[in-house]
């Protein structure tokens, strides 16, 4: 069964505010990568998640695998027209946080007592 409009978009809201997904998004906004290279960029990510993570965005148009006929065999991540846009549209957000987070982190010190 086909999800309907409302729910597509909820989901699709959930799949970008991921944690995982905003910071491999920032990490190609650079260009491509390797897997390696974003496991060692993105910290704290496993090696299942950061799989699971990037299947999640090829699927979704997000991200662009490509696979090099070398041996050993070179893949490559890069982002999609899409995934470009999402980027843009993601960097206020991010800004947002920067320009608050020492505000933020006074806030919930004053909260805990």
């Amino acid at each position: 069964m086909a999800l309907d409009k409302e729910a597509l978009v909820r989901e699709i809201l959930g799949r970008i505010a991921d944690k995982w997904t905003l910071l491999i998004l920032d990490e190609l906004e650079d260009g491509p990568h390797r897997f390696s290279v974003l496991q060692k960029r993105v910290p704290g990510v496993s090696q299942k998640m950061l799989t699971q993570t990037l299947r999640s965005m090829e699927r979704d148009g997000l991200v662009e695998r490509t696979v090099y006929p070398e041996v050993p065999p070179r893949v490559e991540y890069k982002l999609t027209k899409i995934g470009l846009a999402l980027g843009e549209s993601v960097c206020g957000i991010w800004r947002w946080a920067e320009k608050y987070y020492k505000d933020i982190e006074k806030l919930r010190e004053k909260f805990k007592k």
